[in-house]
């Protein structure tokens, strides 16, 4: 059955909610693992994360990974409103405003006495990648590069996941000359797992609710 004659089943405001407010934390707590064995992500997050791991490497005072993450994105409101809406670009503002939010207070609520780095680079790239999803399903993204990936997909058919994980490669590799190449390989390892999560599971026609 062509996905146009399927029915539609609309999600209720308080799915959007909870979906939003799990989807975060769960991106936030992913990062969390990342910030504790310093590891790098895409999109976005991952330029947040570059910039907050070079100005504490160079002794500056940090405007830590929150502020940073929320700031990066400020350029992309134009781009979700020209192309994506009002409804998605303020969904995707206060999604952005809750992962900044989320990322800081889950630093000082959850403390890790030891994580071995490649548990934190499955666990973290999977947080981020169901949470994304989640984002995702509920008509929401995380600004930025997410932005990008769904206009490319609603607009020319691209999965979002493939063409995140080619924008991502680019992140990882300017990272190189920041982190030491193990740190940039088990890095490249969390991507992969965070963009096929989306890949498989955020496909056209697949999932059909709506926000």
């Amino acid at each position: 059955m062509h996905e146009d004659n399927l029915p539609r089943d609309p999600h209720r405001p308080y799915e959007d909610i909870m979906a939003m407010l799990l989807g975060t934390l769960f991106v936030g707590l992913g990062v969390t693992f990342y910030t504790h064995v310093v590891l790098l992500t895409g999109s976005t997050a991952g330029m947040a994360l570059l910039l907050t791991y070079a100005s504490e490497a160079a002794g500056v005072s940090s405007l830590g990974f929150g502020a940073w993450f929320f700031l990066i994105n400020v350029p992309f409101y134009y781009l979700a409103i020209k192309r994506m809406g009002w409804s998605f670009t303020l969904r995707t503002f206060v999604a952005i405003g809750l992962v900044s939010l989320f990322s800081e207070l889950t630093q000082r609520w959850v403390q890790f006495e030891q994580v071995p780095v490649l548990y934190a680079a499955v666990m973290g790239g999977a947080l981020m990648g169901i949470g994304m999803l989640m984002l995702f399903r509920h008509r929401t993204s995380l600004g930025g590069i997410n932005i990008l990936s769904l206009y490319l997909q609603q607009r020319y058919g691209l999965r979002a996941g493939y063409v995140q994980l080619g924008i991502d490669g680019v992140i990882l590799l300017v990272a190189l000359a920041l982190l030491p190449p193990d740190r940039v390989a088990y890095s490249v390892l969390g991507a992969l797992i965070l963009n096929l999560i989306i890949a498989l599971n955020h496909k056209p026609g697949r999932y059909i609710g709506e926000s």
